[in-house]
């Protein structure tokens, strides 16, 4: 009875607009406000808080963060899409598939969805415009495309989940390689068909090449190296147990500043503070909303909520393949209105009981939901990197949505693909 007064307070609160962190937070004080001999009463609660807070895991939220803000201060995007462009930018759609390529690479450094969007749309989209490409596709090629950055790891979405449910968040980040990598190539297809069919300005291409190679592969190689080599060192150290997620985000950070410092110089000792203070204020609120939604799940543990839902869900679907297709469905929906950390944080403490319960891997089942939340970060008509792109071109979020569409249908049918091959996510585990 407790428990669907507080799925119902959090549903009408959700509806009603408020914040995330408010719909979170009323529904776990309503219980012990309810029935005050409740175990999960006020104190109960604040406890809840302060170990969500005090744990190593999420250490690795906001260093990740800093040593993102850091590399994009030092012009990283520009340096990985010239690499790209060299070995890629003379064939037809070469550019293009260089900027998807960037965005991989790039959300290997960022971790965000967004913030991929914005650093790599800020400089390859004027670029394609100059070299003739329609403005309306070059943003919703790298809307869609930045929404990688939360599916290649390390993806802070991975880190929110491992904290959520205790699953390893090295294991998630491992995962999310090939998925990544499997989207990126179904992008370049529609990229490839989509300049096929409009065509390309050949002669512009070739100048800009020609500019490119001008310099040499190896001047270009060189720039681009210490860039290229972040994933490697991050991904590296937690592939072969050298360093847990946090401690490679603790790298991460030194390795951005020696680079950014001593190698590119793009920064000074004194823009230090500056890039602590932009973490700072970055993460404060996701940090807030991760203990919310952790006091939340185990508010309804108490309240035997994950258990009552995973027996209604194992009654109404009865197979793996029948959940799976309606959890997807619903995420889809859910993912077009609400941010990605905030579903995630909400629903998977509840579902991965359910998950567990049906035999579904918790990792491939990270990996499916990230990616199907990652579609609604472009997906009209809310779609959050829309509205990030949508300035640098001068239109309407709903004009580049339009463009959006042939790619994230290409996005859907490699998540279908990765919904139903579990080893796609598993194989390197």
């Amino acid at each position: 009875m407790m428990g669907g007064v507080v799925f119902i307070c959090f549903a009408l609160l959700v509806f009603l607009g408020l914040p995330i962190g408010v719909a979170i937070g009323v529904p776990t004080l309503l219980p012990t406000l309810m029935d005050p001999k409740f175990a999960g009463n006020t104190s109960a609660i604040i406890r809840y808080l302060a170990s969500a807070l005090d744990n190593i895991t999420t250490l690795a939220l906001p260093l990740f963060m800093l040593s993102g803000a850091i590399m994009a201060r030092g012009g990283l995007s520009k340096k990985l899409f010239d690499v790209f462009a060299y070995i890629v930018g003379k064939r037809t759609a070469g550019l293009p598939c260089a900027v998807i390529i960037t965005c991989i690479f790039y959300g290997a450094i960022s971790g965000s969805g967004p913030a991929t969007t914005a650093a790599v749309g800020a400089m390859c989209i004027p670029l394609l415009i100059r070299l003739g490409y329609n403005k309306n596709f070059a943003a919703a090629m790298v809307a869609v495309a930045g929404s990688l950055g939360v599916v290649i790891p390390p993806s802070l979405i991975f880190v929110m989940f491992g904290v959520t449910t205790g699953e390893s968040v090295g294991d998630l980040f491992i995962a999310g390689i090939i998925p990544g990598i499997l989207i990126g190539l179904s992008l370049m297809i529609w990229a490839y068909i989509y300049c096929k069919r409009n065509g390309e300005d050949k002669a512009k291409i070739e100048a800009n090449y020609a500019a490119l190679k001008a310099r040499g592969f190896w001047k270009v190689f060189k720039d681009g190296f210490w860039a290229l080599l972040t994933p490697v060192i991050i991904l590296g150290g937690i592939y072969s147990g050298i360093v847990t997620p946090t401690e490679a985000a603790c790298l991460s950070v030194f390795y951005a500043l020696i680079v950014s410092l001593f190698i590119y110089k793009t920064m000074r000792i004194r823009d230090i503070r500056k890039f602590l203070m932009e973490a700072i204020n970055s993460y404060t609120p996701m940090c807030l909303l991760l203990a919310f939604a952790i006091a939340f799940s185990r508010v309804l543990t108490l309240l035997k909520a994950p258990q009552m839902l995973s027996a209604f869900l194992g009654s109404a679907f009865g197979s793996a393949t029948t959940f799976l297709i309606a959890v997807n469905i619903a995420m889809f929906i859910i993912g077009m209105f609400m941010d990605t950390g905030s579903v995630l944080t909400i629903l998977a403490p509840l579902l991965i009981v359910t998950v567990k319960d049906l035999g579904i891997s918790p990792i491939h089942f990270a990996v499916m939901m990230t990616c199907n939340l990652a579609v609604g970060l472009s997906t009209p008509p809310f779609g959050l990197d829309l509205f990030v792109v949508a300035p640098l071109v001068e239109s309407e979020a709903s004009v580049v949505g339009k463009y959006a569409i042939p790619f994230i249908l290409c996005f859907v049918v490699a998540l279908v693909l990765i919904i139903f091959i579990p080893q796609i996510s598993l194989c390197l585990l």
